[in-house]
């Protein structure tokens, strides 16, 4: 049997635990799991595609068959340039199901051999979001067991400078 690529795509403005937990769940389901930094040019996000890049890149180093990349387009265009046969999308509350299930509909629609995965974010990571903990960090607030120890640093540097 060939090995089955999955895709993860995400903002990753900036990765959480949350993330890294279904990043830790899935890896080990599949051949390879493509983590993809989406370049929206509809969203403004706090760090660069290369910055969030390079932040996954840090807290999947441990995962061997995790690879990280970014690319800006349609979802579906990039699984078949990557020959992935499944999309990963964590889901922390009911609310994002509906929005991820037309998704899912709309992909399968434009691309019949690629399906979608949903993966239920463990629960002492259903509350977190990029950006509630932006907002956090906004305000200095503690992000310790949030997002890793080197994604904190970054962010605190990000919003140390903007305050000088």
């Amino acid at each position: 049997m060939p090995e089955v690529i999955a895709l993860y795509p995400g903002t990753f403005d900036p990765v959480t635990n949350g993330h890294l937990d279904v990043i830790e769940r899935v890896a080990p389901l599949f051949g390879r799991l493509v983590v993809t930094v989406f370049r929206n040019s509809g969203k403004r996000p706090l760090f660069s595609a290369v910055e969030r890049v390079d932040m996954l890149r840090e807290v999947t180093a441990h995962l061997e068959n995790v690879e990280v990349d970014s690319f800006e387009g349609l979802t579906v265009d990039y699984a078949r340039r990557r020959g992935a046969r499944v999309l990963v999308r964590g889901l922390r509350a009911v609310l994002e199901f509906d929005y991820e299930f037309q998704m899912a509909l709309m992909n399968k629609t434009l691309a019949e051999n690629l399906e979608t995965v949903f993966i239920l974010t463990s629960s002492q990571y259903s509350y977190l979001s990029s950006t509630i903990i932006k907002e956090l960090a906004s305000y200095g607030a503690p992000l310790t067991g949030l997002v890793p120890p080197s994604v904190e640093e970054r962010l605190r540097q990000k919003f140390d400078a903007g305050r000088r």
